[in-house]
């Protein structure tokens, strides 16, 4: 009877410490976690977040809700998520807007791309695709510049607004090819290419998934992709380097970052539980559908490739002229 009762005070005391410690000896996750995107809901930032967060989940063993905060080009969801917990259950889904333009488009920017944030991997890239409409005579890049350089005063570029990817995507081409157009932003990406059909604009650099309803349409003719290799969704297509601009490269992206301070166990897990979601054939299709291309990186490779955005990205603002409150 001594043994049993010394045995049952024992199992109790165990209990009791279990009770008490739960938070130091569970590992993460032990609730959802929340995956802010700073767009809004059905464009290709969001349907690639809940694509993802969805088998991620599955594989984490809790739900990843995906909230959506548009607004300042990204600057309120990132601002949020810099200012959160640095506990892994408050993330952000980072952007060629929120860490690679906004740094220097903004002149009082209300985060720091680099210190206020520990990426955790990049999750997919999504080309650019130079568009022009059935006016213009080219078929190729070269035949664009060639049309431009003769009669400059005709050529408006359309873009989604000022200081967009698909805006400064335009600055690098003018820049590296010499040329003298007029940018026309718009609030949006389906103003700009209904305009561009209509004859308003004559091309504009754009999100392939945007674009490719038009190319299908024939209604819009595609010259080449802003990408360093070709995209699988329009294999056939030239990148901007293979005709004629070595070098450029002006692609939209997105990544998982969290809060800085995040415990790197907590990234780790994250990071792995995201490249398996990307390994996966559903995920990957559904990426490919959109335009995007899966990648998957350390969490210290994506800090360099974060960094390497904002330096590229820099040089096409500055040349631009661009600029944000």
């Amino acid at each position: 009877m001594k043994n049993f009762l010394t045995q049952a005070a024992c199992a109790l005391a165990l209990t009791a410490a279990a009770s008490i410690l739960p938070a130091a000896a569970q590992t993460f996750p032990t609730r959802p976690i929340t995956l802010i995107v700073p767009h809004s809901a059905g464009g290709t930032s969001d349907i690639l977040a809940r694509t993802v967060a969805a088998e991620a989940a599955k594989i984490l063993g809790q739900s990843i809700i995906v909230e959506n905060k548009g607004g300042a080009n990204g600057s309120i969801a990132a601002k949020t998520v810099a200012t959160a917990d640095p506990d892994g259950y408050t993330l952000l889904l980072a952007t060629a807007s929120t860490h690679g333009i906004n740094p220097a488009l903004y002149k009082n920017l209300n985060y720091d791309a680099i210190k206020d944030f520990t990426p955790v991997t990049l999750l997919a890239t999504v080309p650019n695709v130079l568009v022009v409409n059935k006016e213009i005579r080219a078929t190729n890049v070269q035949g664009l510049i060639a049309e431009i350089k003769a009669n400059s005063n005709a050529f408006n570029m359309g873009s989604a607004g000022a200081g967009t990817p698909g805006h400064l995507a335009g600055e690098m081409f003018k820049q590296r090819a010499g040329l003298e157009f007029v940018h026309v932003p718009y609030k949006g990406g389906s103003p700009a290419l209904a305009d561009l059909i209509g004859g308003q604009v004559q091309f504009m650099f754009t999100t392939i998934p945007g674009a490719m309803p038009h190319i299908k349409a024939n209604t819009l003719r595609a010259l080449a992709v802003t990408s360093p290799r070709r995209s699988p969704a329009l294999p056939d297509l030239p990148t901007m380097a293979e005709s004629g601009l070595p070098g450029f490269q002006a692609i939209s992206w997105h990544g998982v970052v969290a809060p800085a301070g995040t415990p790197a166990a907590t990234i780790d897990t994250l990071n792995q539980a995201l490249a398996k979601a990307l390994a996966t054939p559903e995920v990957r299709q559904r990426l490919m559908e959109e335009g995007a291309e899966a990648a998957g990186l350390g969490s210290k490779e994506f800090g360099t490739f974060i960094q390497q955005e904002i330096d590229t990205w820099a040089k096409a603002v500055k040349a631009s002229g661009a600029t944000a409150n």
